[in-house]
């Protein structure tokens, strides 16, 4: 991990402080961006996300696919807590939180938006800096990479319906035409782009280089997108200070027990510690650019749905570090307590 990616968090937080200031002293200028639209698709929004998502996609070989079962137990974990209880674990606990406990203190309009964005963020798996967080957990790099492959794989076919259900379950409109394309925007053609331009890379020799080049670029068109994004939620944030607050509590708690849970499970499956740290770092985080690109494409730049995405990058990258911190504190308690098979 870079300096700059290890200070994510610090660099979120001064794009939000810039965006929340420009958004009062430039409105016009960030409600002219908010109106260069097409089919409810932000055109400045989509460049920026597809500069974020392509260089991760990139990293990815699908060919990787063909290795799953080597460590099927750990693949069956993450699978199972990615796809089975994330996504469903976070509706309850944003309806629970956001929907009751915390409905007094946020704006009432706002509510079902903020849910919607909280479940959005959970309903897919991160894709690229699982790969700074196996290597910081001295993960076995062939499941780390056959792990993300075969999830985005199923991301290009579950993510809509799984969002689609859980929405209709908290009783929020779906706009299913809008959902299906941003599924097709921002997981199916950088899919299938990223893997033309990785066959060319490899074929050239010059896969490492170019991602060193584009890796920067992916991280400023990140905090691109969140001084918009803060230009247009500015004066509700100035309104309520509080509302990151209270918006994170729920993302904090499905982190940590997702993590736990896919860990112990992999524990008790008798999964080796170099799979189920990155089996548990994968099932706990989450696709942000993804799920901040949909939120945008579902309800705008001034939603709560945007809003609420955007505290899970905020967070990311010091609540993933301390996951990777007891990862690897709790080795030799994995380790003396699991039942290690040969594979």
């Amino acid at each position: 991990m870079s300096n700059f990616e290890r200070f994510l968090s610090v660099w979120v937080a001064l794009c939000i402080l810039a965006g929340i200031a420009l958004g009062q002293v430039f409105p016009a200028l960030f409600h002219g961006i908010g109106a260069l639209q097409i089919a409810n698709v932000n055109l400045p929004v989509a460049l920026l996300i597809w500069l974020m998502i392509i260089p991760m996609l990139i990293r990815i070989d699908f060919s990787a696919l063909k290795q799953v079962g080597q460590h099927w137990r750990g693949i069956g974990v993450t699978l199972f807590i990615n796809w089975a209880v994330k996504p469903f674990s976070m509706a309850l606990l944003a309806a629970s939180f956001i929907g009751h406990w915390f409905r007094p203190l946020l704006p009432a309009g706002q509510i079902d938006s903020y849910i919607a964005g909280l479940i959005l963020l959970a309903a897919a798996p991160c894709t690229a800096m699982v790969f700074v967080w196996s290597n910081l957990t001295k993960g076995e790099p062939h499941f780390t990479l056959s792990q993300v492959a075969l999830n985005d794989a199923i991301m290009i076919v579950a993510f809509a319906p799984i969002v689609g259900l859980l929405l209709g379950l908290s009783a929020i409109i779906v706009p299913w035409n809008t959902l299906t394309l941003s599924v097709g925007l921002y997981i199916v053609l950088p899919v299938f782009a990223s893997q033309l331009w990785r066959r060319q890379l490899v074929r050239t020799g010059r896969m490492e280089s170019v991602l060193r080049r584009l890796q920067p670029l992916s991280l400023v068109a990140l905090l691109a997108t969140l001084v918009l994004l803060f230009g247009f939620q500015g004066q509700q944030i100035i309104a309520q200070p509080g509302i990151i607050a209270l918006l994170a509590v729920p993302i904090l708690i499905q982190v940590y027990f997702n993590a736990g849970f896919a860990y112990l499970l992999n524990r008790f499956s008798g999964e080796a510690h170099c799979v189920a740290g990155p089996s548990a770092l994968i099932g706990a985080s989450n696709f942000f650019e993804l799920a901040v690109a949909t939120a945008i494409s579902l309800y705008g730049f001034n939603s709560g749905a945007a809003l609420a995405t955007v505290v899970g990058v905020l967070i990311e990258v010091p609540v993933m570090l301390s996951v990777v911190w007891v990862v690897n504190h709790s080795k030799n308690w994995y380790e003396r307590g699991a039942r290690v098979k040969e594979a």
